[in-house]
This record gives C-alpha cells, sequence and structure tokens, in this order.
C-alpha cells in the first residue's frame, strides 16, 4: 500500500522522534509523552510506529493511551483548559466555572473547538484546593477563578467571548 505525500511527511517527525529512543519496550511511554507533546495528541501511525520500534503488540500500546489521562487519541486544541471539579473546588463552585467555559466555546467536557484551538476537560483533584475554584490553561494555574475570569483568559489566549447581556 501506497503511502501519501502529505502522510509520509507527517510520518518524519513521528519517526524522528519514536528513533531518539533505544528500541527498548522500557522507553515506551517515553516516546508516547514526546510524541503527544509535539502533536498534542497520539496519531494512530506513530502508535504503530511505536509499537514496532519497541517490539510490543500495538494493543499494549493502545492499552497505555487509553489508561493514562495525559494521552489522547483525538486532535486536542492549541489551548488545553482542564477545569478541576474537586471537592474543594466542586464546593467553591466550580460547576459555575465548566458552565460558563461551555457557553463560551460551544463544546463540552472532552471535546475541541471546530476551530481546534481550545479543549475542555474537567479533572477530579489539581491538588490546588486552597486557590479552589482552579482551572488550568496550558499548564498555567489560575486560582479563585470567577466565570467573569474565564472569559478574561479565554480572550488572553485569543480566543472570542460575547459578553453577556445585562453585565
Amino acid at each position: 500500500m501506497a503511502i501519501e505525500p502529505q502522510q509520509a511527511a507527517a510520518q518524519r517527525p513521528m519517526e524522528q522522534i519514536v528513533r531518539r529512543y533505544p528500541p527498548e519496550q522500557r522507553y515506551l511511554l517515553a516516546i508516547m509523552q514526546d510524541l503527544q507533546k509535539e502533536f498534542n495528541y497520539l496519531p494512530r501511525e506513530a502508535l504503530g510506529l511505536t509499537a514496532a520500534h519497541v517490539r510490543v503488540p500495538l494493543g499494549k500500546v493502545y492499552s497505555m493511551a487509553t489508561f493514562y489521562k495525559a494521552f489522547s487519541l483525538t486532535p486536542r486544541g492549541r489551548v488545553s483548559l482542564r477545569a478541576c471539579d474537586g471537592t474543594a473546588c466542586h464546593i467553591k463552585r466550580s460547576q459555575v466555572i465548566i458552565d460558563e467555559l461551555r457557553k463560551c466555546l460551544g463544546i463540552q467536557p472532552g471535546e475541541t473547538t471546530a476551530d481546534g484551538e481550545f479543549s475542555l476537560e474537567t479533572v477530579n483533584c489539581l491538588g490546588a484546593c486552597a486557590i479552589a475554584p482552579v482551572l488550568v490553561a496550558n499548564h498555567k494555574v489560575h486560582a479563585k477563578v470567577t466565570a467573569a475570569a474565564v472569559r478574561e483568559i479565554i480572550k488572553s489566549y485569543g480566543g472570542r467571548v460575547d459578553e453577556p447581556v445585562g453585565n
């Protein structure tokens, strides 16, 4: 089966990442982390290359990819928004924050905006209970977030937000 030129071009960076590591199973997680970092998800082709390189069944690679929450099998947005809904954040009204994110972005947790700019997910705990409710945007922690702060955070990453009527 012939590989299309576009597929071949995408495969080169994948191969470069995979080949940085010796072909040993113990490097499987590190390879996957580098692939996730580079592509913002784990492309199917990359998983196949990884499995072949470290000589493990593709099922084992998929098993790891679906076990760890840090990995995604679908493309994530340029900006990853993680809203904490753990006990402390929930008590401090994290649901208001999550609702505002859904409204502003037009997506549900686990989804990415159609333009590929924003992904939204909820997590059970970020370990920052003292500054609840917490929102993490591309690894930057935002403390004591309000609905108004959500709009400002989205704007700071280039998102367009219509101001709510009556505010």
